[in-house]
């Protein structure tokens, strides 16, 4: 049984070295499923982190657009407005406008009747001083006004009142 010891032995050293590599390549594939077990729940965890980021920004997004339809809406009423305003506006000018036309109107006939009358009182005071002449009269009127000074009213003087007794003072 000599020969087969060594055999035996080597054969033995031999299995045991291969053990021992098997070992060392399973220790190796162990710590690396390890780091992208790590690396896994890292990249879970960001992803998560992510997800509710996006829904959050989703949520963002909707609530300026809410906020965007709004405020198109509140534009739209203002556009509205502003054009009610500015009819409002022609129509009070055209309203004014036929205001100062029956004013300017208004004026114009009162001109052309002052000037009637006008004509009417020197063509009166021309057949008076005629008919004066006629009769050989004195001119009651000779068209020229005197006036007369206006008296300009004197100020009263404030009498003093005694304070009687119970009234309050200020001074």
């Amino acid at each position: 049984m000599a020969p087969s010891a060594p055999r035996t032995r080597a054969a033995l050293r031999m299995k045991q070295i291969a053990l021992d590599n098997q070992d060392r390549t399973i220790r190796r594939l162990r710590a690396q499923l390890a780091t992208q077990r790590r690396g896994l729940a890292a990249t879970k965890k960001e992803l998560e982190d992510t997800q509710v980021a996006l829904e959050a920004s989703h949520k963002v997004i909707a609530g300026l657009i809410e906020i965007g339809l709004s405020m198109s809406k509140k534009i739209e009423r203002m556009k509205v407005k502003k054009q009610q305003v500015r009819a409002n506006h022609v129509e009070c000018h055209q309203k004014f406008q036929a205001r100062i036309h029956e004013a300017e109107d208004s004026m114009q006939a009162q001109h052309l009747l002052i000037e009637a009358l006008v004509d009417e009182k020197d063509s009166l005071l021309q057949t008076i001083h005629g008919l004066q002449e006629a009769n050989n009269a004195p001119a009651p009127f000779d068209g020229d006004w005197e006036e007369e000074p206006e008296e300009e009213p004197e100020e009263e003087e404030i009498e003093d009142i005694p304070l009687g007794e119970g009234e309050i003072d200020d001074e």
